[in-house]
């Protein structure tokens, strides 16, 4: 409570034995009623009362949860019909707000995530996932189905695409209406909870992807001129931004002002709420370029919006506070050092943050007819910010590369455009993927990437299911190398640990060699060994230690697809003085180690 009166601490609709108490923020209004299911939406509804800081507030005897209920707001001779900013339901049409019971039984579930060096990412988008009908979008209690899977591929989160509510049904999810309520296409709030809770059960951790840089102004966004006022006709009042300058953002939604405490409180207590009353993971945040610069900059401070940085530390201050044990991603895709740094230092605060390059840069070499520049491959491996990895998550395809809508594609297309099945293309894919789990960072890989699906995505596409049966050998690729990422046979430690050293990077053999490692020595020290060349290649390598270098894993294994298998290397003798040839295949990797 704020005083006597409630405040915005108490805003929401919250239902409690024989009825519900309503509380809305809407500074600028001369009067607030709540009508719905409880007054049969009568013209006048039931009148509020002024509260502290700009709320209204009202307890409603006999009023329950799955009652629908709208406010309508006066100002001047309007009245203007708003459904609740922090409504926890909409209804499927978004016409209506819905009281919600808040309660769900989480009783068992103690998951926390692993150690973030142990964390392997999944992105899936819920109404593309699982879909049998393409009609009808896919939801959650559809995606439950396909958690086995992802437990035996090895992966440890899964991240979610947005899934606020929209006006539009089927896509990508990061133009919301409404940041409190699940959409009800996916299943609505008690599914999501429950796929939360299956997900943990299956040992697998779930981080949810925010947007908090704009929002729709599409279909009548009711934040829009929330309460009436606004400095000018066409901006957007008391959640946006008034000016030019900050209002407007690269996808025509506006932009939230961070500067008032009441908006940053909005945005805060949402990040709080998937954390705590969801149980998520982790949250990633779209777009924090855009919500720290309006033209999307580093160094740019003409430009800089010191309110949305304000934001973020607080977003992440509460997430640290409420779920020491989340993962808060950035993707802010210009390497700002500043992103990850404590909030006590200045900086954002976040975990880590979206490393777009690693990918962009992968595929730009493999698609060179003249094969890859090794060296910058290799510095783009021991790339860090603030001395360490864990604070960039890589990976070689996501939403955004993988849009058919963003003029993308997938790997496999992108190296070989309308011959993504040639095993050319898929040894390079290959050879891209060990890159992936053998680099410091956090691995994230996107839906059907395991299983080399070549459909570029789109929202009203499902995946393609049938591509596992097909191409089951690169699906057993990516189950081998998650269980080597994760040090599953206590042979490879090096791979969860910081360190990286780039051993060879020829760029007339187009070898590339790097050693990783932990505390170093027997199943500590990890060589990885590449081949960027469509021709075999013999090269004599400086190993950490002399003795048997056992092969952990080939991508040019034969069980991993038709056209494999051009060399079966087992093992490698290492000379006292710590050299040894080793043969490589065209486009493969070879992970080497001791054993204890």
């Amino acid at each position: 409570m704020s005083g006597t009166l409630p405040g915005l601490n108490d805003c929401g609709a919250r239902p409690y034995r024989g009825g519900v108490k309503f509380c809305v923020w809407a500074p600028f209004a001369d009067a607030v009623s709540v009508t719905g299911d409880f007054t049969t939406w009568s013209d006048e509804g039931l009148l509020l009362s002024k509260g502290a800081e700009g709320c209204w507030y009202a307890d409603v005897e006999h009023a329950e949860p799955g009652q629908e209920y709208k406010y309508l707001i006066k100002h001047g001779d309007k009245v203007l019909q708003r459904n609740d900013p922090r409504a926890l339901q909409l209804t499927a049409s978004n016409d209506s707000s819905v009281v919600v019971d808040p309660t769900f039984d989480w009783e068992g579930d103690d998951y926390k995530l692993p150690r973030h060096e142990d964390v392997i990412i999944y992105e899936l988008h819920v109404g593309t996932f699982v879909r049998d009908d393409v009609a009808i979008s896919g939801t959650f209690r559809d995606a439950m189905t396909k958690l086995n899977y992802l437990a035996e591929l090895g992966v440890n989160a899964i991240e979610v695409m947005p899934i606020s509510a929209a006006w539009m049904d089927r896509w990508w999810g990061y133009t919301p209406d409404n940041i409190y309520a699940v959409d009800a296409a996916y299943g609505g709030r008690r599914a999501f909870m429950e796929f939360v809770k299956a997900a943990h059960q299956h040992g697998i951790g779930v981080i949810l992807d925010v947007v908090y840089n704009h929002l729709s102004k599409d279909a009548g966004l009711d934040l829009w001129q929330f309460d009436g006022w606004s400095e000018r006709p066409d901006t957007g009042g008391i959640y946006f931004y008034n000016d030019d300058a900050r209002a407007q953002t690269p996808w025509g939604g506006p932009r939230p002002d961070y500067g008032r405490p009441e908006v940053r409180k909005f945005i805060v207590d949402n990040a709080v709420m998937w954390l705590r009353d969801f149980h998520v993971d982790g949250l990633r945040l779209d777009s924090t370029v855009y919500l720290r610069n309006t033209a999307g900059k580093n160094n740019d401070p003409d430009h800089d919006i010191p309110d949305g940085w304000k934001l973020m530390q607080e977003v992440n201050d509460a997430a640290q506070a409420v779920r020491p044990s989340a993962l808060i991603i950035a993707e802010d895709l210009q390497g700002n050092e500043w992103l990850t740094k404590p909030v006590s230092e200045g900086g954002a605060g976040f975990d880590s943050q979206w490393d777009a390059s690693f990918g962009g840069i992968l595929r730009e070499e493999l698609v060179k007819k003249t094969d890859a520049d090794v060296a910058k491959i290799g510095e783009l491996i021991a790339t860090r910010t603030n001395n360490n990895p864990l604070e960039r998550v890589i990976y070689l395809e996501s939403h955004d590369s993988d849009a058919g809508a963003n003029g993308g594609q997938r790997f496999e297309e992108s190296i070989a455009p309308g011959h993504a099945d040639t095993v050319s293309a898929r040894r390079r894919a290959a050879l891209a993927a060990a890159i992936l789990c053998t680099s410091p960072g956090i691995p994230m890989i996107f839906q059907g990437q395991e299983f080399a699906d070549d459909n570029a995505f789109s929202h009203y596409e499902p995946l393609d299911w049938s591509k596992a049966a097909e191409h089951e050998g690169i699906l057993e690729l990516y189950k081998h190398l998650f269980a080597l990422r994760r040090d599953a046979y206590k042979n490879v430690a090096g791979l969860t640990g910081p360190n990286v050293e780039v051993l060879t990077a020829d760029n007339t053999t187009k070898v590339l060699a790097y050693r990783r490692w932990h505390k170093g020595g027997a199943a500590d020290d990890v060589v990885v060994t590449a081949n960027f060349s469509s021709k075999p290649q013999t090269a004599s390598l400086s190993f950490p230690s002399a003795g048997t270098w056992w092969v952990r894993l080939n991508t040019d294994w034969k069980g991993y697809g038709q056209g494999f298998g051009a060399g079966e290397l087992h093992s490698v003798e290492v000379a006292q003085n710590k050299t040894a040839t080793v043969a490589l295949p065209p486009y493969a990797v070879l992970i080497l180690s001791q054993d204890a």
